[in-house]
């Protein structure tokens, strides 16, 4: 996998991690994600509103209604929950936050942090 999903600032977070998998349905994850970062105000403002999510995806020119079907119907927030309690139990508590082989590895860290986790992994 790619990314995990950390939604740990409350509703507006777990909504906007649902709604990138939405934009993911539509090929645009990384461009929504990308959006969600550009436009972030602060924890819990209504930045992130579903109202507010649904715009962000009419400004991409995704299909509006596959994709505000998608986020009312919750269809991907056990999805989003499932990930963020994962990371939690791993000891992540802060972005940004990698995983290496079930190994995390907290903050802007240089590259050999990532190869000595490798490393250890493919020696065992």
């Amino acid at each position: 996998m790619g990314y995990l999903h950390f939604a740990f600032l409350g509703e507006e977070s777990q909504w906007a991690a649902e709604a990138s998998e939405c934009a993911a349905e539509q090929d645009k994850f990384w461009e929504y994600h990308d959006l969600l970062f550009a436009r972030q105000s602060g924890e819990n403002r209504g930045a992130f509103s579903k109202e507010n999510l649904k715009k962000f995806s009419e400004e991409m020119d995704l299909d509006q209604k596959q994709f505000a079907e998608c986020l009312d119907s919750g269809k991907y927030a056990s999805l989003v929950s499932g990930q963020t309690s994962f990371a939690q139990q791993l000891g992540v508590q802060s972005t940004p936050s990698f995983i290496v082989n079930n190994q995390p590895l907290v903050g802007a860290q240089p590259f050999e942090a990532f190869q000595k986790l490798i490393e250890a992994d493919l020696n065992q």
